[in-house]
């Protein structure tokens, strides 16, 4: 059965064009509309005045990472890492306890970007180019830790454990001194005179509060409210979270009888699989809104025309009179005899019938299928393991209906083009070449809280290792920039 080869496409009413694949095949998905053990010390607030001071929101892979960065490129500078929960913990549950590093089939920057249901027009630019997969990949490397790539491009840990990619990271922070505080959550930052952020730091159990002024700031909270709740007192915008990377619910009792593994799962509650969770991905606010209910419609020969696929069934029924039809399927199909079992089945076709029985309607009838297998979508499942959401901060906004219509009327004149993509780069809230905040100097996001997001395979790691780490160069330049300067004075 050929699912890897198969395309699939929302259709709520129009095409939804990115596919799952990036094959010529075919699928729809048609949407019915609802009815309506680390020590915490405190944060050095006093600092010599020689040294800055960055506060990373967030321990996860984008948080780490940029605050491992910044300490290499500026020893002086202290770096505190505040969570609230146990550090990098996405790390540890992910690719099944394996950690799916990053994907090692995206020699080109832009073919990885359209990987990204979320920002992958914005990606298109520099951001890979500054760390990309394959510098991710010799960062752990040179660390020590084996890697290997999958047949699919996922790209795991040789152990097969993710402790060997936190166990790394870990040792590489407390090397460079950086300081890892759990159990606090920053809940209001404010810009203050001189480039600086009054940070107020609470203890999760304790009625403790800390209060910091520090001279960098970067937000790498994942999909926590929290990252959210910093990014608006500090002007920015945040498009509202909805789940991606799902599985589907079906109602279908005959799908019961069936499991496998594949690019399509068929799981006792429905369908699952990377090729369902790419749909999922892409789909996200569409299904969201629309309650997660409709029609998924599978390509189950994909290589085949649907006249190609009566003439194969026709040839096939000419040759093989006296067979039972279910112990002899078309080999040019593919399809496994449980799945072919469960075609005739829906088709109200006994397995038991010789092939001469088979009537030329039937044949017709069960082509149709092939090329177009309905299954009635209920509800979402869970995808526990590499839970993300769409939404977050905006990489970029067009505030304007003004600007929405000049931007349109760029493709005709050349001068309003020109004009036009200024206005354009100044909707940009964030630079991807720093990672830093356009309302603020010194705010810097990273990760999962922009609203970025990847398909299953390695790319949401990949999100948080570039933005991490092009967030801590310009941190750690900044810094030694500034440490040096003091130096000079």
């Amino acid at each position: 059965m050929s699912f890897a080869l198969a395309r699939f496409i929302f259709h709520p009413g129009w095409v939804f064009s990115q596919a799952a694949s990036t094959t010529r095949n075919y699928g729809f998905l048609l949407l019915t509309p609802r009815k309506r053990k680390f020590t915490a010390t405190a944060i050095p607030v006093a600092h010599k005045s020689n040294e800055g001071l960055l506060v990373v929101v967030g321990g996860g892979a984008a948080g780490v990472f940029g605050a491992i960065r910044a300490k290499t490129l500026a020893p002086n500078l202290k770096v505190v890492v505040v969570e609230k929960g146990k550090p990098l913990s996405k790390v540890k549950i992910s690719g099944g306890g394996r950690c799916n590093v990053t994907n090692g089939h995206c020699a080109d920057n832009l073919i990885l970007a359209e990987h990204y249901p979320r920002g992958h027009k914005e990606l298109r630019g520099s951001f890979f180019n500054m760390h990309g997969p394959a510098d991710t990949m010799s960062w752990f490397s040179d660390q020590g830790v084996e890697l290997k790539i999958e047949d699919d491009g996922r790209v795991f840990p040789v152990s097969n454990s993710s402790s060997s990619i936190i166990d790394c990271l870990m040792s590489e922070a407390t090397k460079l001194g950086v300081s890892l505080q759990t159990g606090k959550v920053v809940t209001t930052a404010s810009a203050a005179g001189g480039g600086k952020f009054i940070l107020k730091i609470e203890k999760r159990t304790l009625s403790y509060v800390e209060h910091v002024d520090a001279d960098y700031l970067l937000i790498a909270s994942g999909s926590s409210p929290q990252g959210y709740s910093l990014a608006a007192q500090l002007g920015h915008s945040t498009v509202d979270p909805v789940p991606s990377l799902f599985t589907f619910k079906i109602e279908d009792p005959l799908l019961a009888e069936l499991s496998g593994v594949g690019p399509m799962l068929v799981t006792h509650w429905g369908l699952s699989g990377p090729v369902i969770l790419k749909l999922s991905a892409w789909g996200a606010r569409d299904l969201f809104s629309l309650g997660y209910k409709g029609r998924l419609i599978v390509d189950l020969t994909p290589d085949w025309h649907i006249e190609d696929v009566k003439s194969i069934l026709s040839k096939h029924k000419n040759r093989f009179v006296k067979q039972k039809v279910l112990n002899s399927c078309p080999s040019e199909f593919g399809l496994v005899k449980r799945f072919w079992k469960y075609i005739l089945d829906r088709e109200g076709l006994s397995g038991d019938m010789l092939w001469a029985s088979i009537s030329n309607n039937s044949l017709i009838s069960v082509a149709s299928v092939l090329k177009n297998c309905t299954f009635t979508v209920t509800g979402k499942g869970q995808f526990k393991d590499e839970f993300v959401t769409a939404g977050g901060v905006p990489l970029s906004e067009v505030r304007s209906l003004s600007l929405l219509l000049s931007l349109s009327l760029s493709l005709t004149h050349t001068h309003t083009h020109i004009v036009n993509i200024t206005a354009f780069l100044a909707s940009m809230k964030i630079s991807l070449n720093t990672m830093e905040s356009k309302i603020h100097s010194r705010l810097y996001f990273a990760g999962e809280v922009l609203n970025v997001d990847g398909v299953t395979g390695g790319y949401n790691f990949q999100n948080a290792w570039s933005g991490g780490y092009i967030a801590g160069t310009s941190i750690g330049k900044s810094a030694l920039g500034a440490y040096l300067q003091e130096g000079v004075q």
